[in-house]
């Protein structure tokens, strides 16, 4: 005997048309969004080194300049290309304790800063304790 068995559907949910009305409802919320200025901005002006006054002397510090074509000077000393290690390992023997300061043109290029970084790691000394300044060109007059 065959007796009819009703075929089972699968329950299905309409994706599609929810697609559709979530699409509607953040289109609306888009379009209705108002964003606000905010005006309550607190504004901070920060003192710079000029307008602090100080009782202290900073140290004074050696000063490694370099140019944007990539010449060296060490307090005014000119280095040849590929002796800035061996200046600087003779440079502390002469003035054990002495400080230095870096003094880069904007217009260095990345490598040529890295290779001094790279001398003084040789030298012995600990890239921290150089500070760095970037020279800005100086502005034409209006």
């Amino acid at each position: 005997m065959h007796f009819h068995r009703p075929s089972s559907k699968r329950a299905e949910v309409p994706i599609v048309p929810m697609i559709d009305i979530l699409f509607i409802l953040l289109v609306f919320f888009i379009v209705s969004t108002t964003f606000k200025k905010r005006r309550d901005i607190l504004r901070i002006e920060l003192p710079t080194v000029r307008e602090v006054p100080s009782d202290q002397i900073s140290d004074a510090r050696s000063v490694i300049a370099v140019d944007a074509t990539g010449r060296v000077t060490l307090d005014s000393l000119s280095v040849p290309e590929g002796l800035l290690q061996s200046y600087l390992a003779a440079y502390q023997k002469e003035n054990p304790g002495r400080k230095l300061e870096l003094e880069a043109d904007k217009k260095l290029p990345l490598e040529l800063l890295l290779g001094i970084w790279d001398s003084l790691t040789k030298a012995g000394i600990e890239i921290k304790d150089v500070p760095a300044r970037i020279k800005m060109p100086d502005k034409a007059p209006d």
